[in-house]
């Protein structure tokens, strides 16, 4: 009677020991969790701001993650809504091929700040997008790309002119193969810089008669 009294105390003594053990792990996995969500979930508001804002619509659109289950939030899911500008709230099935383009990329974007990766490969995502679209995203991968290296598959011209360097696959017709050409366009922006420095009077022409 004596060791079976022992033998239950103990049971008793680790049982207790594994539950304090596990509800330490699931705090620590909770704040984990809260952490990483607010802090994507605010870049998530200011990247997709960005994204949508212009002239027109000075304060750009609004986009938001919400929790199904905010006590343990690993067990259930997790919502994403964004709202373009001038428009009211529907359900993301409801939003055109751009606006979900424009949404899915602040959303990626926005989980990158929080783990940041060395570089993306983005496969056609400016397909659906408009050229002001377009030019948004541009900008935006420009203006990080001291951050992390985007290589894009693209076929709008929009990308083009603002890469850094172009890389094009085509068939070689003698090899009956693929063949890999580069073009490495920063060294023409240091000539055109030497042209500016040079003559500027002459490149401000120039540049009048491009945009025209």
């Amino acid at each position: 009677m004596k060791e079976s009294n022992t033998d239950l105390d103990k049971a008793k003594s680790e049982s207790m020991k594994a539950a304090a053990h596990f509800n330490k792990i699931k705090e620590h996995r909770t704040a984990r969790f809260q952490e990483a969500f607010q802090l994507i979930d605010e870049a998530l508001k200011t990247i997709y701001r960005d994204l949508t804002k212009s002239s027109k619509h000075p304060l750009g659109g609004n986009a938001y993650l919400s929790l199904d289950d905010i006590e343990e939030p690993y067990k259930g899911g997790m919502k994403f809504n964004a709202m373009p500008p001038m428009k009211r709230f529907r359900d993301m099935e409801q939003l055109s091929g751009g606006e979900k383009t424009v949404a899915a990329l602040a959303l990626l974007f926005a989980i990158h700040s929080y783990r940041p990766a060395p570089f993306f490969v983005m496969d056609e995502v400016d397909a659906a997008l408009d050229n002001v679209n377009v030019l948004k995203v541009c900008n935006y991968i420009k203006q990080r790309s001291g951050d992390f290296q985007c290589i894009v598959i693209s076929l709008k011209d929009m990308f083009y002119e603002r890469s850094q360097s172009l890389v094009g696959i085509c068939r070689d017709v003698a090899t009956n193969s693929s063949r890999t050409l580069t073009l490495d366009l920063r060294r023409f922006d240091d000539e055109q810089t030497q042209t500016e420095y040079r003559s500027p009077k002459r490149h401000r022409t120039s540049s009048v008669s491009t945009n025209t």
